[in-house]
């Protein structure tokens, strides 16, 4: 999963960047500003913690995200042949939108997440008609030579498209069926995009209930509750102070924020479940680990994210709930409850399900 972050120039998105993936900004890839600079992050989970906990593995593996700090945001930008390759390749967008007050920091105007919001997804919606415009005139040429159900249900999809973008809606609100997904996916339309927007707030000594309250404060709550879409807040300056404190320091100085998590921890997980994504476990005294695979994945298809073999050879998951297992405290007495079950390849694997798979591999 790769996740972009974009943004208008001083929000603080390439320092939102470096606290994710811990990368400093002394490094010598950060002499370029127009350069995408990329970086993995841990996707927290308390539940394969308290399995760990359980198992004492000799491996623990959380999943990890990739984000891309691709540079400033803007109609120029987006007119960059680099700028535009490094943005379509990412499956999901990070929006920073600066709600904070700094003198010292400039911006253009008076600070305006909604505002800035509506001129950044005006620019991605440009991009995406010009792409657009350039492809239907090549179908258009294509048809004349000879016609096919699959270059008239192009021209179809792209003509319905355009007049999407045409009311100035992104993408991500068209209805399509998953043949019009499909015949998409190779476009990567920046517009079509999963987005996130984050709101950068400044510190307060209530900052807990600030955060809480960002969203509604600032006007979000509509364009947030759009198709593909959502909205969380963070305090980029302590975040940065967090960063760089242990982690008994760091929860005692988010307690005395009233909080009981870093808002970096909720940014990551709110990313990884707008893009329809969950969580799947293996555990045992070697390794405890968290698998990516879509919502209602199929467990034959689940199987596959562990190993092709498995998937090709898959006879039945051996399955049960996390919070089943640590409460039995062990397979043996989840066993005995009824609690671990067989499943066969149709079952729809949910989020948290812990999984062996049985195979004739």
């Amino acid at each position: 999963m790769k996740t972009g972050i974009i943004g208008l120039p001083q929000v603080g998105k390439s320092s939102l960047f470096r606290i994710l993936t811990k990368v400093k900004a002394s490094d010598a890839s950060y002499s370029n500003p127009r350069e995408a600079h990329i970086g993995i992050a841990r996707v927290p989970d308390d539940r394969l913690d308290r399995l760990a906990v359980l198992f004492n593995p000799k491996k623990l593996v959380h999943v990890q995200v990739e984000y891309v700090d691709v540079g400033a945001i803007g109609a120029e930008a987006l007119k960059e042949a680099a700028f535009l390759t490094h943005l379509r390749g990412v499956d999901a967008l990070a929006h920073v939108v600066r709600a904070f007050d700094d003198p010292s920091i400039p911006h253009v105007g008076a600070v305006d997440p909604l505002r800035d919001i509506k001129n950044v997804e005006f620019d991605l919606i440009v991009s995406d008609l010009a792409q657009i415009e350039k492809r239907r005139e090549r179908v258009a040429k294509d048809l004349k030579k000879g016609r096919t159900t699959e270059l008239e249900h192009e021209a179809e999809l792209l003509e319905r498209a355009q007049a999407h973008l045409e009311t100035e809606r992104p993408l991500r609100e068209m209805e399509m069926t998953k043949a019009d997904k499909k015949a998409f996916r190779g476009f990567m339309f920046l517009s079509e995009k999963p987005i996130l927007y984050v709101l950068n707030i400044g510190e307060s000594t209530e900052l807990g209930k600030d955060l809480d309250a960002a969203v509604a404060k600032f006007g979000l709550q509509e364009v947030a509750s759009r198709p593909n879409s959502g909205a969380t807040a963070i305090c980029g300056k302590v975040e940065a102070e967090l960063a760089e404190m242990p982690d008994e320091e760091a929860a005692e100085f988010l307690s005395s924020y009233g909080l009981t998590e870093s808002a970096l921890t909720r940014l990551i997980r709110t990313t990884y479940h707008l893009l329809g994504l969950v969580s799947f476990f293996t555990v045992g005294e070697d390794e405890c680990r968290a698998w990516t695979i879509p919502a209602n994945c199929r467990a034959q298809e689940a199987a596959g994210a562990i190993h092709s073999d498995l998937e090709k050879h898959f006879i039945r998951a051996e399955t049960i709930a996390w919070n089943d297992l640590l409460e039995e405290g062990s397979e043996a007495n989840a066993r005995a409850k009824g609690k671990l079950r067989l499943e066969g390849k149709d079952y729809p694997v949910k989020d948290g399900d812990i999984m062996h798979i049985r195979h004739s591999g």
